[in-house]
């Protein structure tokens, strides 16, 4: 597993509340490009760049994510499409998928518009606002986790039928809460319980991820997560996500059977790929304690204690996560340089697996 290491990072701080106007206003522009998303039921058309509103589901929780037979509340999903220039060539596409401070301007701006250039589509999902959520950052509960899995697979469904784009070249990469999304798409029994037709992702990024631990995290063995390579990115200056934490789960991952590659910035800490390059304190925000040793075992269907491998009863999971796993406040801070270094990694990796 690689290790990136560089020195020099800057050491900004600007104390705001529990969010900031300046956030506040940034993450208002980008739920503003979405703009009146064309309601669609798939991609065999050929549409253009723009944004779209397609039909999803809601499970409530994991299980009912998996088992096809459990009830799904419908539900409208929207994303931004971004196709590169060029001949009408079938072209390799990655989904992103927003955190839980909901769309954000780098989305578009940087990640869209660099994955253009290499020639690769590009589709941004929002997940929240078609449920008419802004943000999860203090209560996770608003949208259930599950949801950011079925409108990531629906997602997956709709590129699949654009005919400039090549279902089997179709990567995921997910940020933050985005990324528990980005790498539980590649558990089998989700992958299986969501999925039409088979369909599966090429390639998982999960950035400065969550759910490497706590109630979100999985129980990891041989099985469990299907072949398509994984790279993950992580600052090594992350208190709200912790980099030990993810390192320690993409091992095990690795150790299991899927290729893994784990790149560490220096320096970095959470949301380093936003524009604003001031330290910001959330304090209010919730997250998993360093360490949570709490995880779901998706073929027994019930939460265990990593630590000893004892299954957890369902009524007592409240109260041992929030003995064990759950705390709050948290610092986030852009950073151009840690993003540049990210950016190069996924550039490296995407050629690689898609063979460019």
């Amino acid at each position: 597993m690689r290790s990136t290491r560089k020195a020099g990072w800057s050491d900004r701080s600007v104390r705001i509340g529990a969010v900031g106007a300046a956030m506040l206003i940034a993450a208002a522009a980008a739920l503003a490009q979405t703009g009146d998303a064309a309601a669609v039921a798939d991609f065999a058309a050929g549409p253009g760049n723009g944004s779209y509103s397609f039909a999803s589901s809601t499970p409530r929780m994991l299980a009912d994510a998996m088992d096809r037979n459990r009830q799904r509340p419908a539900a409208t999903a929207r994303g931004q499409l971004m196709l590169p220039a060029g001949p009408a060539a079938k072209v390799p596409a990655v989904l992103l998928v927003h955190g839980s401070g909901g769309l954000y301007p780098a989305l578009a701006d940087f990640w869209g518009k660099r994955l253009n250039e290499q020639g690769i589509a590009v589709f941004i999902i929002d997940i929240f606002g078609a449920r008419g959520v802004k943000s999860t950052a203090e209560d996770q509960s608003l949208v259930p986790f599950s949801a950011d899995l079925a409108d990531s697979f629906a997602a997956l469904q709709l590129l699949a039928s654009h005919p400039r784009i090549d279902r089997e070249r179709i990567a995921v990469m997910g940020f933050s809460r985005g990324g528990n999304a980005a790498w539980r798409a590649a558990v089998n029994k989700i992958a299986a319980g969501l999925s039409n037709e088979g369909l599966r992702f090429a390639a998982h990024i999960p950035v400065y991820s969550g759910g490497c631990t706590g109630i979100t995290s999985v129980t990891v063995k041989p099985g469990v997560f299907g072949p398509a390579p994984m790279l993950w990115i992580h600052g090594d200056e992350d208190d709200y996500t912790y980099a030990s934490d993810c390192q320690d789960f993409a091992q095990r991952i690795r150790a299991a059977g899927t290729p893994v590659e784990f790149v560490l910035i220096p320096g970095a800490r959470h949301k380093f790929d936003a524009d604003d390059g001031r330290r910001h304190q959330l304090p209010f925000v919730t997250k998993a304690k360093q360490g949570c040793p709490l995880e779901f075992d998706v073929d027994a269907l019930t939460f265990r204690d990593r630590r000893t491998g004892a299954a957890i009863p369902a009524s007592e999971v409240g109260a041992f996560s929030k003995a064990n796993c759950t705390t709050t406040g948290a610092t986030v801070e852009g950073d151009r340089k840690a993003r540049e270094a990210a950016a190069k990694a996924v550039d490296a990796f995407l050629k690689q697996v898609f063979k460019l």
